[in-house]
C-alpha cells in the first residue's frame, strides 16, 4: 500500500470536496481504494494469527465507504476525507465487539483498539465490568508491551462526574466516566513510510489484544 499516494489523494479531496472533482479523478480514487482494501484483507489475515475470532471476517464488511450520509447534516460535502477500516467479528464495521481500527487522514493517522460509542446498556455493563474486574484491567494496561504504545484511554465525551450506581471514591473512578473503551496510537510519518508498515501496525495491534478480550467478554454477555 502506497500510503503517501493515498494521503495525497485525500489532501486533494479535502480541497475539492465536490462531485465534479471526484468524477474527474475517479481512476485515482479507484486505485487508492483498491490499495486500501487489499491492505485491509492482508491485515485481517495477520491479525487472525493472534486473534482467531478475526479469521473469517470479510474486508468488505469492515472498510468504511467514502460517501457521507448528508441527509441530516448541515455539512453537505459529499465525501469523507479519510479512509478507515474497523476489523471486528460479528459485523465488521457495524459490530459492537471490541476490534481493530485503522485511520488514514492527512490531518493525522492512527490505529485504535476497543469499543467506540457503545449503546447505553452495553456502556453500563462495561463500566460495571471495569469496576468489578479492575485488577485484571490494570494488569493489562500496566503491561510493558501495552504501555509501549498506549498511554491512556480515549477521553472524548468523558463525563465530569462518576455515573450513578458507582462509588465516587473508587480508586480508578476516572475509568468509569469514559463513554468509549478505546485506546489509540498515532502513526508517525516515519512509520507510514516504512517498508514494513504492515508488520509494525500488526505488532501495535497485537499488544492490545488482551484489552479486546477483556471488553468482549462483557459485550458477548450483553448481546447473548
Amino acid at each position: 500500500m502506497n500510503t503517501e499516494n493515498i494521503l495525497n489523494f485525500l489532501k486533494e479531496l479535502n480541497l475539492n470536496n465536490n462531485r465534479e472533482w471526484f468524477a474527474a479523478n475517479k481512476v485515482w480514487f479507484e486505485d487508492v481504494k483498491t490499495q486500501f482494501e487489499e491492505f485491509s484483507k492482508l491485515l485481517i489475515i495477520e491479525i487472525s494469527k493472534f486473534d482467531e475470532e478475526i479469521k473469517n471476517v470479510d474486508a468488505k464488511d469492515c472498510v468504511f465507504r467514502i460517501y457521507r450520509d448528508i441527509r441530516f447534516s448541515h455539512d453537505k460535502t459529499p465525501y469523507k476525507t479519510h479512509f478507515g477500516v474497523f476489523i471486528a467479528s460479528a459485523g465488521g464495521r457495524k459490530s459492537q465487539r471490541g476490534g481493530y481500527y485503522i485511520h488514514l487522514d492527512p490531518a493525522g493517522c492512527f490505529v485504535g483498539v476497543g469499543v467506540w460509542c457503545p449503546p447505553a446498556p452495553l456502556l453500563k455493563a462495561l463500566r460495571q465490568s471495569v469496576y468489578d474486574n479492575i485488577d485484571e484491567l490494570n494488569e493489562i494496561r500496566n503491561n510493558e508491551n501495552f504501555k509501549k504504545y498506549f498511554s491512556g484511554f480515549f477521553e472524548e465525551d468523558k463525563l465530569k462526574n462518576v455515573p450513578p450506581g458507582f462509588p465516587k471514591d473508587f480508586v480508578d473512578a476516572e475509568l468509569l466516566k469514559l463513554k468509549h473503551y478505546l485506546v489509540e496510537y498515532k502513526l508517525t510519518d516515519e512509520l507510514l513510510k516504512s517498508p514494513d508498515f504492515m508488520g509494525k501496525v500488526v505488532d501495535i495491534l497485537k499488544q492490545a489484544y488482551p484489552f479486546n478480550c477483556f471488553l468482549n467478554y462483557t459485550v458477548d454477555e450483553v448481546n447473548g
